[in-house]
């Protein structure tokens, strides 16, 4: 996984020792003097509205700088993200790049010995700039690795700075130039009349991206995109005819009331992650997980959805053995699981109070799937398919009949199958 940067520690000049003691680096003066990154600003200002990613925004920036008489040779901006996965991202431009590098950061990232005394560290606990003179004597200065990659690429002076978001949240972005003698003082007051508003810029489309993230997280990418395009009122809602799968682990009751609780998390993590990926992987959306099951559809308006199910389970079943195997390592009992599936017409869209709503699907479709998911108990089968969606199937699929059924809240019986996918179904 990518790191915040390969190379870190930082001294912080004399000047900067006292700007740390209370002068905010990034706050304009009231009468600012012209700067060479004054139509830079403007741009930032007024020419970046139909730019959604700060990337994209963030390399142009840097060749505006250049073109305005600005020795930049290299340049990063460094956002705190808070995705389910990674603490950040990376945004770095070089001399010559059209585009800015995206690297992600792990949340263990702090404690690594790369970030202890980095230019972001300093910046985590407080400073207000870090500025190295990278011509003179490494000897003369802390010792770090960021410092030594950049003097053999010839670059001659670094600076960073943070950026402040809303409520003093902080984030970084730096320079760093190859000509002799460093930056000048107008290279740094044009750079630093430029924190500001890169602030503003770079925070909305961070947080819009964070709003993104978190719809993806918790309530799926397609479900997510219907939200931030308006679909936000109660009762509001599309039919979709689609392929919905249930699955539900067995026994929890017994292994949440006998297993310590940490264990418990980390099973049922490892658990969702054998089935949710493969979902995902064929098209599949999960809409929640609920306690130890969860709710999956496979949309019919897309090709080949109910072999693309059976292919998620085919490969979910695989990750169990895997998982079952890895837990047999350390002396727990296998996991069971049963799923049903079924396809019909589903509501998909908003239901709940007045201020909290919740993004599913509704309708006898699902209730059939879940009643499918409890026989699997019954019928000692880990998946029912019922016939309608059997019918749907390619025949390479191989599906036992198991029969028809009473299925409790449905008056006649339901005609099932059973699937237990091999390795090369």
């Amino acid at each position: 996984m990518a790191r915040l940067t390969r190379s870190r520690r930082s001294t912080i000049s004399p000047h900067v020792q006292t700007a740390a003691k209370g002068q905010d680096m990034n706050a304009p003066d009231k009468n600012p003097p012209a700067t060479l990154s004054d139509g830079v600003v403007d741009w930032l200002t007024n020419g970046t509205r139909d730019e959604r990613f700060i990337d994209n925004i963030f390399a142009q920036m840097c060749l505006r700088l250049q073109q305005a008489g600005i020795p930049l040779k290299r340049s990063t901006l460094h956002v705190l993200i808070h995705h389910p996965q990674w603490l950040g991202a990376r945004f770095m431009w070089s001399d010559g790049m059209r585009e800015a590098e995206i690297a992600r950061v792990d949340y263990d990232v702090r404690e690594r010995s790369e970030f202890i005394g980095s230019p972001a560290n300093e910046m985590f606990e407080g400073a207000t700039e870090v500025r190295e003179n990278l011509e003179r004597d490494p000897a003369l200065g802390r010792k770090h690795a960021l410092y030594d990659e950049m003097r053999t690429k010839g670059l001659t002076d670094y600076v960073a700075w943070p950026l402040y978001y809303t409520l003093g949240k902080r984030h970084l972005v730096t320079f760093a130039t190859d000509r002799p003698g460093g930056f000048n003082d107008a290279h740094i007051a044009a750079l630093k009349k430029l924190l500001p508003v890169l602030a503003l810029v770079s925070e909305i489309r961070i947080k819009n991206r964070l709003a993104r993230t978190l719809l993806e997280t918790y309530v799926g990418s397609h479900a997510g995109e219907l939200i931030l395009a308006g679909a936000t009122r109660r009762g509001t809602g599309t039919t979709v005819r689609a392929a919905i799968m249930i699955c539900d682990l067995r026994d929890f009751t017994k292994i949440s009331d006998n297993w310590p609780r940490d264990d418990v998390i980390d099973l049922l993590n490892d658990y969702f992650d054998a089935m949710s990926e493969p979902i995902a992987r064929h098209g599949g959306e999960i809409l929640k997980f609920i306690g130890d099951g969860l709710l999956a559809i496979f949309p019919l308006s897309q090709p080949n959805a109910c072999a693309n199910l059976l292919h998620a389970v085919t490969e979910a079943r695989a990750a169990m053995v895997a998982l079952n195997e890895r837990n047999n390592g350390s002396g727990r009992a296998p996991l069971n699981y049963g799923i049903g599936v079924h396809v019909g017409d589903v509501m998909y869209g908003n239901i709940g109070s007045t201020t909290r709503l919740d993004f599913t699907v509704i309708g006898p479709a699902v209730n059939m799937a879940s009643r499918l998911e409890a026989l699997t108990k019954q019928l000692g089968k880990k998946v029912l398919l019922s016939r309608a969606f059997a019918d749907l199937v390619e025949p390479r699929f191989e599906l036992e009949r198991v029969g028809e059924h009473e299925v409790r809240g449905f008056s006649e019986p339901i005609e099932l199958f059973a699937f237990e996918p091999g390795p090369t179904t």
